[in-house]
């Protein structure tokens, strides 16, 4: 007997595959989604069973119809009868009316007393009234907001916020700028409720509402070095029309449209999982599906984990795209048993995961991959207003010769015309030509359409949001209010979770789960740090490890602890550079333990209370190893060139080979020639030994470091 899926008995019917799952389960049929197979017994079953509702609400319609006409013939309209006042004797006074003598008695009193008006007795308000009061008397405003702003906000005096500052113990100016806590009290203290606006202006977009639209799917493709992201890419740009000629096409914007047999889709070609976070922890949350790559003739590999990992951080649906089907040692079941293993279940095993064999050099399974898309995004019932003011997100800017300032936008909403004034993030300007992917003018882009424009004042970053503006002075406005923000928050240095924090959190509510990244030496050091992290958790808060992995703390660890409010634990391995410069940044506690029972020691303390005094690492200089020595009586010393900062005797030493830490301790010996030296600066050479460490190589990089105790703020 022939079968077929959910969603094309839902297609031949015309009806979605979530109405179709519903009727389903009403005949008790059991079915896990739209992927699920039925047979035909079952299909012409639901096409009887349809086709009888259609027919019952026919006859519900025609009987409701046929009583309300039969009420209208039965009711009769009663004539008006008019009121006749009584004749007015001669002589009678006419009686006045009670509500006008008392105003003129109130008129006269607050002539005599001053024009001193009476308080009014507050009448009870009915519920739409009090809704609208309780609408007015809420404020939206952004964080750091000046006393002269709040107090326009709430319609009332800079001086008497000014006055409630003083009582709280705050003084204050009025262009002095007030924190969130601060606002809060303030309003509070005035009967008002306060809702704080993540950025400003981003209320201006929603001045104008439309009537939403049924838009395509954004689709980011992730995964592993030579898996095959860029050939599938270019598979689908040399294959579609709307992509181009086909050929050899030169890729001159970051994201790009691609006509499929049910619509369109616009694949974002992000140069990693790093952008994908990093505009996610902007907010940016411009993706609607991820699609992860993975080579058949391989297995999965440490970044296609991270790729997982990022993908279920944002929570964004996954499908897998098994590429490379077409070599003679490719295993498809292999793959699918260690995605398994990673938390992603096929589909045609019981889960939830659809994943489609591909072969992106011969073509095989691209359009059934493209369909795929398309139902996943029927799924989502993607919509957005396309009329209104333009909202989007910037996916990339650069500067070119000839052009200047290039900003790449997707519109996620509204209408993007030549010639609108806009904000990008701190940046302002007004559209003066508008391109696609092909470098063809554009005259209008509307949601999920990918373009070019030229005409910013400066560069915003990825992720930043883009939005219309009414005029350009109000464009510039709100750009220069967003910088004066930047600049406080900057000044204000306002992070992530910490340790040192993480208990006064808990116990304000603030914290429910907490995030870890674990990263480690090995993979069994990882494992069984996981373990003991996971056994943490207490009622209050539970803990959650959203990432691990092996190698060193890269910037793609710092960035997904950025956007997902996440802690790092680095075990037996060094924090990159670049890394070190993003966690400082962007605020990350990295904490970098030797020891597991450190670890769960301090994070048991942490959630108690009880956490001592922090010890910072400070790394003062670094040199590069150059030559090898061996001498009698001391040891192996490695001749070395002070590459950053001074080396100090005493201090410790980490030596880093190809991005790993292979040892640390203590510099033992440190000498300028053959005499001893108590530091050597940037730019000399040095001979340095570390205690109980021969093992040099050429090429090795030493890390001198101090430990600091800081008191627990």
């Amino acid at each position: 007997m022939a079968r077929k899926r959910v969603y094309q008995v839902a297609r031949e019917l015309n009806l979605s595959s979530e109405a179709l799952l519903e009727m389903l389960r009403g005949m008790a049929i059991t079915v896990k989604s739209h992927m699920s197979a039925i047979d035909d017994k079952t299909a012409d079953a639901l096409g009887q069973k349809l086709k009888e509702e259609k027919e019952a609400v026919k006859r519900d319609v025609a009987r409701k119809k046929r009583i309300v006409e039969e009420s209208k013939a039965k009711a009769k309209p009663k004539p008006k009868q008019k009121v006749v006042q009584p004749p007015r004797k001669p002589g009678m006074k006419r009686r006045a009316d009670e509500k006008s003598v008392r105003e003129s008695v109130r008129k006269t009193l607050a002539d005599i007393e001053g024009a001193k008006r009476p308080r009014r007795r507050k009448r009870r308000m009915r519920p739409e009234e009090e809704a609208s009061t309780e609408e007015a008397k809420r404020i939206k405003v952004t964080e750091f907001v000046s006393v002269g702003e709040l107090a326009a906000s709430m319609d009332i005096k800079p001086s008497d916020v000014i006055s409630c500052c003083m009582k709280l113990g705050v003084m204050v100016t009025v262009n002095q700028r007030l924190d969130a806590d601060t606002i809060e009290a303030i309003a509070d203290d005035f009967d008002f409720s306060v809702e704080f606006v993540k950025e400003y202006g981003s209320e201006l977009a929603q001045e104008e509402e439309a009537k939403s639209e049924p838009r395509h799917p954004v689709v980011t493709i992730m995964g592993h070095v030579d898996h095959g992201k860029t050939s599938l890419l270019d598979f689908f740009r040399r294959s579609n029309i709307v992509a181009g000629e086909s050929g050899g096409i030169t890729q001159h914007i970051g994201a790009y449209e691609v006509e499929a047999t049910g619509g369109k889709v616009t694949f974002l070609d992000t140069p990693g999982h790093e952008a994908f976070t990093a505009m996610r922890a902007r907010g940016a949350q411009a993706t609607d599906i991820v699609i992860l790559v993975v080579a058949a003739d391989e297995k999965v590999m440490p970044q296609t984990v991270e790729a997982i990992d990022h993908a279920k951080a944002a929570e964004v649906p996954i499908i897998v795209a098994i590429n490379k089907i077409d070599l003679p040692n490719s295993n498809v079941e292999r793959i699918k048993q260690d995605l398994a293993q990673h938390g992603l279940t096929p589909d045609d095993w019981g889960g939830d995961i659809l994943m489609v064999p591909v072969s992106a050099k011969t073509g095989d399974g691209v359009d059934h991959l493209l369909e795929m898309i398309l139902l996943q995004a029927e799924e989502l019932n993607l919509e957005a207003p396309r009329t209104g003011k333009g909202v989007g997100v910037v996916i990339e800017s650069r500067v070119e010769q000839g052009r200047g300032i290039v900003v790449t936008v997707l519109t996620q909403k509204g209408e993007l015309s030549i010639g609108d004034p806009f904000v990008a993030g701190v940046r302002n300007g007004r559209v003066r030509a508008m391109f696609n992917e092909r470098r063809k003018n554009v005259d209008v882009a509307h949601p999920s359409s990918p373009v070019e424009i030229l005409g910013c004042q400066g560069i915003p970053q990825a992720g930043d949001s883009f939005m219309v503006a009414g005029d350009e002075r109000e464009a510039k406005e709100v750009a220069l209010k967003r910088q004066v923000l930047q600049r406080e928050r900057g000044l204000r240095k306002i992070g992530h979770i910490s340790l040192q924090d993480l208990y006064d959190k808990i116990q304000s509510g603030e914290v429910k789960e907490l995030n870890v990244i674990a990263k480690g030496d090995v993979d069994g050091s990882v494992e069984a740090l996981s373990d003991v992290l996971t056994g943490l958790g207490t009622e209050e808060v539970s803990l959650k490890i959203i990432h691990r992995g092996v190698g060193s703390v890269n910037e793609s660890d710092i960035l997904l602890a950025a956007a997902s409010d996440a802690i790092v634990i680095s075990f037996h391995v060094s924090v990159l550079p670049k890394a070190k410069e993003v966690a400082k940044r962007e605020n990350v506690d990295v904490r970098t333990y030797n020891v597991i029972y450190e670890v769960s020691k301090d994070i048991q303390s942490a959630m108690q209370g009880l956490l001592g005094p922090v010890i910072e690492e400070r790394i003062v200089g670094k040199a590069e190893v150059r030559q090898v020595f061996s001498v009698s009586k001391v040891g192996t010393i490695a001749g070395s060139f002070v590459t950053e900062g001074t080396v100090i005797r005493n201090a410790s030493a980490r030596v880093v080979r190809e991005g790993e830490m292979v040892q640390e301790g203590k510099i033992s010996s440190l000498k300028r020639f053959k005499d001893d030296a108590r530091e050597v600066s940037q730019g000399y050479e040095c001979g340095i030994g570390i205690e109980e460490f021969s093992e040099f190589r050429e090429g090795d990089v030493l890390e001198v470091f101090v430990q600091e105790e800081v008191k627990r703020a």
